[in-house]
């Protein structure tokens, strides 16, 4: 498959110019030139370490979350200009879908949380800039915090931060991936037993403690794997190019 071929087919099936207004960092294909596409290498960030990786894994196209641009025009020295430089030495082009990721119905980093989860009756939740881009629902039972963080593969040792103040058992969740502690707030208004985003905040802990609702913030990074592990599967199943996703952790 050509390269601007995929990039179409990437940019239909993400619905990128629904996001053209609210989202500022460059949807669609960065970097890269007309070529014959074989193999796609996935992963959150557009880093050293991930451009590295997809040219070890034979990628020839790398798809990311958090692209190189972000607004506003940058200067190309540095380390930005040696990341711009490994692309086209290594011929690898980039691909970024920042807010059509997070967002997406099917695909998205928050409805595929929400199928692990395997939460009812979704329906969108936490406005960015005018546009709904994660998701609420309820569960068919009753399930502690615990149990619902070992449903997402972790546990409230392993998040950055949980803060256990809402019912013991939980029937309704919100779900807005990497930073979005302060739709905390929406999530209380709603009367949502927990909420789960990537990252806490000081400025939080008192709403959430005072509102009588749990909070996990399971990771900006592990909360923005989910879409692109889906995406590979679908870009294969329904492409039949070879994927790869490239696990690069930040920790954070």
């Amino acid at each position: 498959m050509q390269l601007t071929e995929l990039a179409d087919y990437l940019s239909a099936l993400l619905d990128l110019g629904r996001f053209e207004k609210a989202d500022p960092s460059l949807n669609g294909l960065q970097v890269g030139e007309e070529k014959e596409i074989h193999r796609v290498a996935l992963a959150v960030d557009a880093c050293g370490e991930s451009f590295e990786r997809a040219r070890l894994a034979g990628a020839d196209l790398l798809v990311v979350h958090h692209g190189l641009f972000w607004g506003a025009p940058r200067r190309l020295t540095g380390e930005f200009y040696r990341r711009i430089k490994t692309l086209v030495e290594s011929g690898l082009a980039l691909y970024a879908a920042h807010l059509p990721l997070d967002a997406h119905p099917e695909l998205g980093h928050n409805a595929v949380m929400a199928a692990r989860l395997g939460l009812q009756d979704l329906s969108p939740f936490g406005i960015y800039r005018g546009l709904p881009i994660g998701f609420k629902g309820r569960l068919a039972e009753e399930a502690d915090l615990e149990t619902l963080l070992n449903r997402l593969g972790l546990n409230s040792a392993g998040c950055p931060a949980v803060f256990p103040f809402g019912p013991e058992g939980i029937r309704t969740v919100g779900l807005i991936s990497g930073a979005a502690a302060g739709d905390v707030e929406q999530a209380i208004d709603e009367g949502l037993d927990l909420f789960i985003t990537g990252e806490a905040s000081h400025q939080i802990y008192h709403t959430c403690l005072e509102g009588k609702i749990n909070f996990a913030a399971a990771g900006h990074y592990f909360t923005e794997t989910f879409g692109l592990e889906a995406l590979a599967k679908r870009i294969t199943g329904e492409t039949g190019l070879g994927t790869v996703f490239l696990d690069v952790p930040t920790g954070l």
